[in-house]
């Protein structure tokens, strides 16, 4: 009993000592190691549309920016056909959408329909000849695609199914690269730690049957987004760098990924500046770590890129590189939100400009560019997972407006009318409280009025019960993934819609 009593005083006084950190955080730490979190940055937004596109939405001089295609839900990674159909992975319907080329030429998709879905949390897609390579969370498969009629052939055959996903970013970006190799980014399970499994924070390698598997590059947070160099055949990674550590540090980066080389996660960030907590006593890892090819500005969460090659594009657009800026969630000023151009000097110098902007406007988000690709037509293709949409910017087009309707890929159900005079909601409301308590979600989203928590505002009016529940099995990081049965997805959406 005597012990039980002392563990007892120790727990009230570790849960003292933390509340008075986080009072200190929010409420007399320095500003830079403050954090605004804004809910719409993490859970998403409302439908883009034309007239938003148009008001919003800017692109170079000589380039013209239109809505391809809207109610793409959770639109990610983008891969054209042989064909020119477009192929959008949404990790949180577990399925892969085509996109029928715009054959009649009125600037949209001719037509949205789901090619393979009961997928798990698909990201990363690539064609190989007649295969369509897809990377699931924890693994990657393959399925037989006749690119004439934009149809699967057969069953999906699943590769490797052991790559581990618990934790903290869980896509995983897949491309075939110029030597007929699978290359497999695989995100870090926290912000910053030392990983017991050596595949987390890494690239990974296979031959096309999922064999030959290597780590090919190590300490990279989060590669989500890489491509080849049309010039000298480099390959190069945007990487996300740790959070919590100020408005401004560390940057994110683009690497120049080569095998065997060590990129300097969880010790160092940007060029070799150690880590507070994993930097001391590992000078020697972090001498011999390789620094980035070039910073992005911390926290503009840098995901898809693709190079420029098409010869119909202005010189200066061409062999330049395109890289989504998905946006900050953990700056007190939102920064990112935009398409940016890498260019490369005759030195290997790289410059970073605009390229297309107005998905931010004075704190205010209407998309978040998630992946950017050039397409068989010369125009380039981002998708947006916020806004649910697939932009078209071209050059030297007229700006088109369509007047047609938008193009759903989700039907999104109106919401049953939730009532606590109903017994079963009454239950399920209980139980998803408990629920909301067991996994300690008042950590992040309890109190407004601090900067750090992430404010549940509204929810019912973005939300029906299908689509919080797909939420909660594929969230956005930083949220991270909770081992739910869909009865218990179901009880904890029940209570937040009642709640917020």
């Amino acid at each position: 009993m005597k012990y039980l009593r002392r563990f007892f005083y120790f727990l009230i006084g570790l849960f003292v000592l933390i509340a008075l950190l986080l009072v200190w955080a929010t409420q007399f730490a320095p500003a830079r190691f403050r954090v605004n979190i804004p809910i719409q940055s993490i859970l998403g937004g409302i439908d883009a549309n034309e007239q938003q596109v148009k008001q919003r939405l800017s692109a170079p001089a000589g380039f013209s920016i239109s809505l391809y295609a809207s109610g793409v839900t959770n639109a990610r990674v983008l891969r054209f056909s042989n064909t020119g159909d477009l192929l959008v992975s949404t990790p949180r319907t577990g399925q892969i959408i085509l996109l029928k080329k715009d054959a009649n030429g009125d600037g949209r998709a001719d037509e949205s329909r789901v090619l393979i879905e009961g997928l798990n949390r698909p990201h990363g897609i690539d064609f190989y000849k007649d295969w369509l390579y897809i990377a699931e969370s924890n693994g990657f498969g393959r399925i037989r695609f006749d690119h004439q009629n934009g149809k699967t052939i057969g069953d999906y055959q699943r590769l490797v199914t052991d790559i581990p996903d618990a934790g903290n970013h869980w896509t995983r970006t897949l491309r075939i690269g110029p030597n007929q190799k699978i290359y497999v980014s695989v995100g870090s399970s926290c912000n910053v730690c030392k990983e017991p499994d050596t595949r987390r924070a890494t690239m990974l390698r296979y031959e096309l049957d999922g064999s030959g598997f290597e780590i090919f590059a190590s300490g990279l947070r989060n590669s989500v987004g890489f491509d080849w160099s049309p010039i000298d055949g480099k390959l190069y990674a945007t990487d996300n760098a740790r959070d919590l550590l100020g408005d401004d540090f560390p940057p994110d980066e683009l690497n120049q990924v080569e095998r065997g080389k060590f990129y300097g996660w969880p010790y160092a960030h940007g060029n070799r500046v150690a880590d507070p907590e994993f930097g001391p006593k590992n000078a020697e890892i972090i001498a011999n770590s390789t620094t980035p090819a070039h910073h992005f500005r911390a926290h503009n969460a840098p995901l898809g890129m693709g190079f420029l090659t098409d010869k119909r594009l202005p010189s200066q657009y061409q062999n330049i590189a395109l890289v989504a800026l998905h946006g900050s969630w953990n700056r007190t000023t939102k920064d990112g939100y935009k398409v940016v151009a890498l260019s490369w000097s005759n030195h290997g110098q790289i410059t970073e400009q605009p390229f297309v902007t107005g998905f931010e406007q004075d704190g205010h988000v209407v998309g978040r560019p998630a992946d950017v690709l050039q397409g068989p037509d010369s125009a380039i293709y981002i998708s947006d997972d916020f806004a649910h949409a697939v932009y078209r910017v071209s050059w030297g087009e007229q700006p088109r407006s369509t007047g047609l309707t938008q193009t759903k890929t989700h039907a999104k159900t109106i919401t049953p009318e939730l009532s606590l005079n109903n017994e079963d909601t009454l239950a399920d409301y209980r139980a998803g409280q408990n629920l909301y308590q067991q996994h300690r979600c008042a950590r992040c989203h309890e109190s407004a009025e601090q900067p750090t928590a992430i404010a549940l505002k509204q929810l019912s009016a973005r939300y029906d019960l299908a689509s919080m529940e797909q939420m909660l099995q594929t969230p956005t990081p930083p949220m991270p993934t909770f081992s739910l049965s869909s009865d218990q997805r179901r009880q904890l959406t029940t209570f937040l819609l009642l709640e917020y």
